[in-house]
């Protein structure tokens, strides 16, 4: 990384396009710094991945990590859409923020269809254009080729290209950087790091801007499918996307000094430390699962008869944390009569809190869990 030139501008008339390296090729890691950084990042990744193997019902909690990955990432690019929204349904969210809602329900369902994707098509560019093209369904960016690479030169920041705060390269060379890249992502010629790999991969893809609207988002769910892929975690169970909203400003200036001043090492140190902090914290945040529902389930224990119900709806909870009274009939089997009385039981001992204020349709929440997503 000694020597590493991040590429040149091209002067394209009235603004200046940048043209980055290619990044399929040997690299050679000599600051001690970022091999500590790295060492770290991987020993905690390791923990990460033993502990959500040994956590029973895993996927029951994953869901929920993608939903705040959805919410943290799309809260990046401008969307205000926040976890207990985001687990309402359509008709319950108001007319002026459907479309935030649905910018992150395309992204809990891009993510989700691309790690089952993982079992039958590798990390590549088709893998990144079907992601792309689920996340920008329906939405704003409908118009704005989902599924495709650009066919013409976008910018970022400014009010036109000539005052913009960042020209990627010309639409003409798109399909070569991304072909790079893939080679990149699967050589297994020249050794280097996955960790180190995948903070290069997301930099030089967010540089290349290959679709017209979603690149942000895209190169964030890019990580984790990486890291699945490669075996580093058997469970998508690390998102950055709430480490970068956190540290936006670096994010961006990070990525922006690699293109200005060849610094790639500050980018990559940034990302480990990203790495070590989320899987730290992903980690306290199994531990409060468990912890919860240790507490949840002894006050379930003491409905009696009740109590097989009760552990149902508790179960539907941890992986989709509100519910109506028509809800809590489907997975009991009961009559209304007596899921309102079991729905009481729950939300007089503390479990779950009713939210709409309503007399009719009334929605309730297990806040304690959500609270552990904030």
């Amino acid at each position: 990384m000694k020597n590493f030139k991040a590429g040149q501008y091209i002067n394209q008339g009235t603004y200046k396009s940048f043209q980055p390296e290619k990044v399929n090729r040997q690299w050679h890691i000599e600051n001690m710094e970022l091999i500590n950084l790295l060492s770290q990042a991987d020993r905690q990744l390791g923990r990460l991945d033993m502990y959500s193997e040994y956590i029973p019902n895993i996927d029951l909690f994953i869901s929920m990590h993608v939903l705040k990955e959805a919410s943290q990432s799309s809260k990046i690019e401008g969307t205000k859409t926040n976890i207990e929204e985001a687990l309402l349904d359509k008709e319950d969210i108001k007319e002026e923020k459907r479309d935030d809602w649905e910018d992150v329900q395309n992204y809990i369902l891009a993510l989700n269809t691309a790690i089952s994707s993982l079992e039958k098509i590798p990390f590549s560019s088709r893998l990144i254009k079907e992601t792309h093209k689920i996340l920008l369904k329906g939405v704003r960016g409908t118009h704005k080729l989902p599924g495709e690479f650009r066919t013409s030169q976008n910018w970022i920041g400014g009010a036109s290209i000539n005052d913009a705060t960042f020209v990627p390269p010309t639409h003409t060379t798109v399909n070569e950087y991304m072909g790079d890249l893939e080679n990149f992502a699967h050589n297994e010629n020249y050794y280097f790091p996955d960790l180190l790999k995948i903070a290069l991969i997301h930099y030089q893809f967010e540089t290349i801007h290959p679709f017209l609207d979603g690149n942000g988002r895209v190169g964030r769910l890019m990580i984790t499918l990486y890291l699945v892929e490669k075996g580093i975690l058997k469970k998508p169970v690390l998102y950055l996307s709430d480490f970068f909203e956190r540290n936006r400003t670096l994010y961006y200036d990070n990525l922006t000094r690699i293109r200005e001043k060849n610094d790639l090492i500050k980018w990559c140190k940034f990302f480990l430390v990203g790495v070590i902090e989320t899987a730290k914290n992903s980690i306290m945040t199994f531990d409060s699962i468990l912890k919860l529902k240790e507490e949840v389930e002894s006050k379930v224990q003491r409905f009696g008869s009740r109590s097989g119900n009760a552990q149902a709806i508790l179960n539907y909870l941890f992986q989709r944390p509100i519910l109506d009274a028509q809800k809590a009939k489907d997975l009991t089997g009961l009559s209304l009569p007596p899921v309102y009385k079991l729905i009481d039981e729950m939300e007089d001992c503390g479990i779950i809190e009713e939210i709409t204020g309503a007399k009719r349709g009334k929605l309730y929440l297990f806040r304690e869990y959500t609270k552990l997503f904030k």
